[in-house]
């Protein structure tokens, strides 16, 4: 009995030696990962600022969830992932600060959790230059704060594979399939289709090894993530199949088409490219696009000769299905399309600049140390500048639709009211305004139904300066406010209304 006595202690101390050790080893990596997803957050704050008004896409987000601006139309490509995300803010308030602090704040938290899901699977110094690297992309700090969809695509892929790669090691951890599933869910939330292509990988690969856990995980995750939008796809867009037709048909009909020419020219720091006409950045700007693959392929070749294969194949080829329609199917371009596949491909590029640096042995090398890091603070630079450039044209355009805005309040356009014609979804927004489109991609209502909402509300057409206007506002008084010629309907007969 003493003997068993003794066994059973000396097994306690044991288990209690192991939990102190796993207890140091997971603060020592999560250290310097919360201190990395700290400082992106601050960077959000101090380079992108607070005070830059909501964009065009945002607006259409936003508007879904506020109680102060009539919704704009939501078309069949979008998801309710962002409006969801962001409305424990606008929900009740209109503060586009207090929004950008709480995107930057949930943007840096999230990529803190994402890059502790990859624990283990690569060293701590992997993790932190792969999420430095892409943190410091003007793209990602220029999206972190935007209550836009593709940077939490890139944070659920992150999570998915990181986790999926853990629960192929770790067969008897529940928990990292709940991260799987969390992960999918995420993506699905806010870009359904692009949820499957970054993960077709994982489900190929867990149906070919019949790592049936794994596959129930993906494709509940998908499934719970997707159902908003399939939903709303049968009650507003008679079906599933009819809301990707009309996706298609927005988006200038998926198919062969290569944008890798647009993707290039946008790295300058458009964030829409279409159509995308235009001379290419300078080639400091683009570069690291070009390197970006070369190292990719080192750190393949690195991973196979270290025998750990699959750690760095799997996120490659989730990048390659990720970036696959939008460098190969679409005929336009915009720099946020990409972020998923930048995420994926940061770690395993992260252990080919290690690789590069130190040899098997642990020792630096001097010379190949200093090139790259001479290589890394010249693209942060770039990244920087060309950010400064990007959040400072964002800004200026958002204060024009600003002034626009206070020019249509002076006449007498105040809410309830309805904008129609040129850029009518943000200055509707920031009018107050509902917006309407008699054709195009926002296609929401009829001449008719604009004249009769004339008799009851104040109306306005926009059209750029010179142009000419649609029929039923051919009549109406103009105004000239800034490059725009603004009709306004007349006032309704007394009576009438």
């Amino acid at each position: 009995m003493a003997d068993g006595g003794n066994a059973i202690l000396v097994r306690m101390r044991r288990r209690e030696q192991t939990g102190v050790k796993g207890t140091v080893r997971k603060r020592r990596v999560d250290r310097p990962l919360a201190v990395l997803a700290g400082v992106f957050t601050l960077a959000q704050l101090a380079l992108v600022r607070p005070v830059l008004g909501l964009g065009w896409d945002e607006v259409v987000y936003v508007s879904q969830v506020t109680s102060h601006t009539p919704a704009a139309f939501f078309s069949a490509p979008r998801s309710r992932g962002v409006s969801l995300l962001v409305a424990p803010v606008a929900s009740w308030s209109s503060s586009v600060p207090l929004l950008r602090v709480y995107l930057a704040l949930l943007s840096g938290l999230a990529l803190y959790l994402a890059l502790r899901c990859w624990r283990g699977l690569f060293p701590t110094r992997v993790l932190v230059v792969g999420g430095a690297f892409f943190a410091t992309l003007w793209v990602t700090l220029f999206y972190g704060p935007q209550a836009m969809p593709n940077y939490w695509v890139a944070i659920g892929g992150l999570i998915s594979v990181g986790c999926f790669l853990r629960a192929r090691e770790e067969r008897s951890a529940p928990a990292v399939l709940w991260g799987v599933a969390a992960g999918a869910t995420l993506m699905a939330l806010m870009r359904p289709v692009d949820a499957v292509y970054v993960t077709a990988p994982l489900l190929a690969l867990a149906l070919l090894r019949r790592h049936w856990r794994l596959l129930l995980a993906l494709a509940a995750g998908l499934a719970a993530g997707a159902v908003p939008w399939v939903i709303e796809a049968y009650l507003g867009h008679g079906g599933l199949g009819q809301r990707l037709s009309e996706a298609s048909r927005i988006q200038g009909g998926l198919g062969w088409q290569i944008a890798v020419d647009d993707q290039l020219r946008s790295l300058g720091g458009r964030a829409l490219c279409r159509p995308c006409i235009g001379s290419m950045p300078h080639p400091v700007v683009t570069v690291w696009w070009f390197v970006l693959p070369v190292l990719a392929g080192l750190g393949l070749v690195v991973a196979a000769r270290a025998r750990r294969l699959g750690r760095t194949l799997i996120p490659l080829a989730c990048a390659a299905t990720a970036a696959l329609p939008y460098l190969f199917m679409i005929g336009y371009a915009a720099p946020r399309f990409l972020q998923p596949a930048y995420a994926l491909l940061a770690i395993p590029v992260a252990d080919a600049l290690w690789h590069l640096v130190k040899t098997p042995g642990g020792k630096w090398r001097p010379v190949a140390a200093a090139l790259v890091a001479l290589g890394l603070a010249g693209h942060l630079a770039v990244q920087i500048a060309v950010l400064e450039r990007t959040v400072a044209r964002n800004t200026e355009n958002r204060r024009d639709w600003d002034r626009t805005a206070g020019e249509l309040h002076r006449l007498g356009v105040r809410p309830p009211c309805l904008l129609t014609g040129h850029e009518a979804i943000p200055i509707g927004y920031y009018t107050g305004c509902s917006s309407g489109a008699t054709a195009g991609h926002n296609e929401n209502t009829t001449p008719g139904a604009i004249l009769r909402t004339a008799r009851r509300l104040p109306v306005a057409h926009l059209a750029p300066a010179g142009g000419t206007p649609p029929g039923y506002a051919r009549t109406w008084p103009v105004h000239r406010i800034s490059d725009l010629d603004v009709r306004v309907a007349p006032p309704a007969p007394t009576g009438t209304r």
